[in-house]
């Protein structure tokens, strides 16, 4: 494991927290943010951080290969987004952000393919592309009207 996953994993610990299983939650049981609805057969209760660690890197980091996006704080942006509000809604956004601030016209269906990857890493302005794409996911939050969920989704998206 690299130290670009090192440091992303322990953000998304950090804003995941430890064991929750609230009701109103459509993840339900979890625990580091991992759910028992996508992990129906691990014992929720009794994962450990080491678990969780492995489980981020393998099913999260490597499979959608956040680290080829060369801008450590923007795979790891992607990476903790895409942990609370799926893979490929994340990677909408990302796609969307990349349109609205390039000429790039990339395709916005969720995949970080190679020409998705080539207009991120290949970005005129990057900080613009970071920026427009925190201001998109708390635009989503706000769509999402759970206002229970919603400082805290904000702090995530803007940390």
């Amino acid at each position: 494991m690299d130290k670009s996953f090192l440091k992303a994993v322990e953000k998304v610990l950090r804003h995941e927290g430890g064991y929750v299983n609230d009701p109103a939650d459509v993840g339900g049981e979890t625990k580091y943010g991992i759910s028992k609805r996508s992990y129906p057969h691990i014992d929720i209760k009794s994962l450990t951080r080491e678990q969780a660690v492995r489980i981020y890197y393998q099913d999260w980091w490597q499979r959608y290969g956040y680290d080829m996006i060369a801008d450590a704080n923007l795979g790891a942006k992607t990476f903790d987004l895409a942990v609370n509000m799926g893979a490929r809604q994340a990677h909408k956004l990302l796609q969307r952000s990349v349109n609205a601030t390039s000429p790039a016209g990339l395709s916005v269906d969720g995949i970080l393919g190679p020409l998705s990857l080539e207009a991120i890493n290949n970005h005129p302005h990057p900080p613009y592309l970071f920026a427009e794409y925190r201001l998109r996911a708390v635009t989503f939050y706000l769509d999402l009207n759970k206002p229970k969920y919603l400082a805290g989704w904000v702090r995530r998206a803007l940390d």
